[in-house]
């Protein structure tokens, strides 16, 4: 069997052949160069996002590869216009819209180059109507050069795992992320209900237009859903409220499709596991067991159901490695809890602080344990 099929197999919940153990690598998860091999060190180069960073990542590890790409689709606004100012590391936004102007600040991290928000765009209930015209007036098409590109990389991945795309997240969830943040989103939540829900729906169709899109490439075995749910900024009874259909109409195309949508929940879900088994999602993608998240894999399973795949984060990368003893043991009843191997997938990804003999010694102490009798 190979790691495509023990993927796929692990997903539709049929008989497989071991617990995947699954890489991953972007900027911000990426190995300490410190006493890497030169070779990988050149493969590897300056990683950014949507590269082959994963694959080779992975495969120099011996992992199941996990692909992250990207969707090739083009946005245009057909009326709304944007205008951008740079100055410095600083950057001000300006969208026109038939309803009022959104003005966004956002700060370049000059080590990184990565945006951090300074100004949401919205900040007052006013806000909604002209960010729901923004929303109205983007039109999708797919890149015909990316559409090729995804064939390519889908090609270099082959048996070795799967293909996926992140999307945008939830309406709500890109209100507390992207949007409005939190606080002001709270303020919105108390004063604007209706006016927040007339805007989500108007986000839910663009973003049902672009999965009905993305769901017709070839080389794409799934989209996520990149939320970042957390009961720290959404509460069950919000997210009950919002996003329950919300999820099965997105999933619904994927599964038209012959494909599978992933619900990236990287935060706080204890609380949210029982409304995740209402959905049709296929898997929790970057579940979070302590100390980073507040449900381990025995809690969880049985709040949401032997439907839904647990891709389940290793915390022990995010910890101290000094006592080795301590970490196998951590690993050995991680995988031991997982057991029979139903529905559950791993993930390792890299910390910046811990180079590659680390990163490795973790990637071993996992595939002691991969195999299923």
């Amino acid at each position: 069997m190979t790691p495509r099929e023990n993927l796929l197999k692990t997903l539709r919940h049929e008989a497989h052949e071991w617990i995947p153990l699954a890489g991953h690598c972007d900027p911000y998860n990426q190995p300490h160069r410190r006493g890497m091999d030169p070779a990988l060190a050149e493969a590897l180069g300056t990683v950014r996002w949507h590269d082959e960073s994963t694959m080779i990542f992975s495969r120099y590890l011996g992992l199941d590869i996990m692909d992250f790409y990207y969707a090739p689709l083009r946005c245009r606004q057909r009326e709304v216009t944007i205008d951008t100012d740079r100055d410095g590391d600083i950057q001000t936004t300006v969208w026109h819209t038939p309803s009022g102007d959104l003005r966004e600040v956002t700060r370049y991290s000059g080590d990184t180059g990565l945006p951090y928000t300074l100004e949401h765009m919205v900040k007052t209930v006013d806000d909604l109507a002209p960010l729901a015209a923004v929303f109205a007036d983007q039109e999708f098409s797919v890149d015909a050069d990316g559409a090729q590109a995804l064939l390519r990389r889908q090609a270099q991945v082959g048996d070795d795992g799967l293909v996926m795309a992140a999307m945008t997240g939830t309406p709500l969830g890109q209100l507390v992320r992207v949007h409005s943040g939190v606080e002001n989103l709270a303020y919105l939540w108390a004063d604007g209900r209706h006016e927040l829900h007339e805007l989500f729906a108007v986000m839910e169709e663009n973003h049902l237009r672009q999965y009905r899109l993305a769901a017709t490439l070839p080389g794409l075995d799934v989209l996520i859903c990149m939320d970042d749910t957390s009961t720290t900024t959404i509460s069950p009874a919000m997210f009950e409220e919002c996003c329950l259909d919300y999820t099965d109409h997105l999933a619904d195309v994927m599964h038209a499709a012959g494909k599978f949508y992933f619900h990236h929940s990287c935060g706080l879900i204890r609380d949210l596991l029982a409304l995740y088994r209402q959905t049709k999602m296929d898997a929790v993608h970057a579940y979070q067991v302590p100390p980073i998240g507040d449900v381990t894999i025995a809690e969880g399973r049985p709040n949401l159901g032997d439907k839904i795949t647990m891709i389940v984060s290793l915390v022990q990368m995010c910890g101290s490695l000094d006592n080795r003893a301590e970490v196998a043991e951590s690993i050995r009843e991680l995988f031991a809890e997982a057991q029979p191997g139903d529905g559950i997938i791993f993930g390792l990804a890299p910390d910046p602080e811990k180079d590659m003999e680390e990163t490795a010694f973790v990637a071993r102490e996992c595939q002691k344990y991969q195999r299923l009798n």
